[in-house]
């Protein structure tokens, strides 16, 4: 095998393919090149980067690429300009997809020399997985746990009752202990009340009256009038 490098292809060949298959190229160049037209304020820069294409969504209909180099007018800040590109002045053609050719030969100098002092950038790494939790079977309680729960609840929720002796005076509302094998006594049977008598509207109407519900005499034909009763302040004097 020999160690002699294949030469690049002419940097016209790459140009037609890339225009032919790709919407449009990035062109790499050294505006300081002498047969480079560009505008003015591109002319003090190591490195400029042009965009043409032939399916563009603005078509630039004067695109040219001869054996001197590529030529059409492009727009800067929405201003027409005519520029030239030679060959010697392109090092790398680029499409959007990131396909194309670098000539590392044409690349300048001073641009080449900054490269080369950029610390190489390592790429970012991927933040590290998290570890998942992993469930731990939980074994069931035993009977003696459970029972050993269960007691202070009950306790909380069943109030403790103190025994009460048959002599042992009760409070209000207490109701009194009965023996459980002490025979019970019958209820005596209750009396039922007398009713009384029913009394008509006139009898109530005379008993209000102050009458003694017998019908009162009646006055004597031919008797005189009935004498006066004196008020009770008075006394007869005899």
């Amino acid at each position: 095998m020999s160690d002699v490098q294949r030469p690049l292809p002419p940097k016209k060949d790459v140009a037609l393919a890339l225009l032919e298959r790709e919407p449009s190229v990035f062109i790499h160049l050294d505006p300081r090149r002498p047969g480079v037209s560009v505008p003015k304020w591109f002319t003090g820069q190591p490195q400029l980067i042009l965009q043409v294409g032939m399916n563009m969504a603005i078509a630039i209909p004067d695109l040219k690429v001869d054996d001197e180099g590529i030529s059409c007018t492009l727009s800067f800040n929405r201003a027409p300009f005519w520029c030239r590109l030679p060959w010697h002045a392109i090092w790398a053609l680029v499409s959007e997809d990131q396909r194309g050719m670098v000539w590392p030969e044409d690349i300048p100098a001073d641009l080449a020399a900054q490269k080369q002092q950029r610390p190489a950038v390592a790429p970012p790494q991927k933040p590290g997985k998290r570890p998942r939790p992993r469930l731990a079977a939980v074994a069931p309680p035993s009977d003696d746990e459970r029972s050993d729960e269960a007691q202070p609840r009950d306790r909380a929720r069943r109030p403790e009752l103190a025994p009460v002796e048959p002599g042992e005076r009760l409070g209000a509302g207490e109701a009194p202990a009965r023996d459980a094998g002490a025979p019970v006594r019958p209820l005596a049977p209750v009396p039922a009340p007398a009713l009384a008598p029913v009394r008509s509207a006139e009898e109530r109407e005379d008993d209000e009256s102050g009458g003694s519900g017998e019908p009162e005499p009646k006055p004597r034909q031919g008797a005189g009038k009935p004498k006066r009763e004196l008020p009770p302040y008075l006394r007869v004097i005899k």
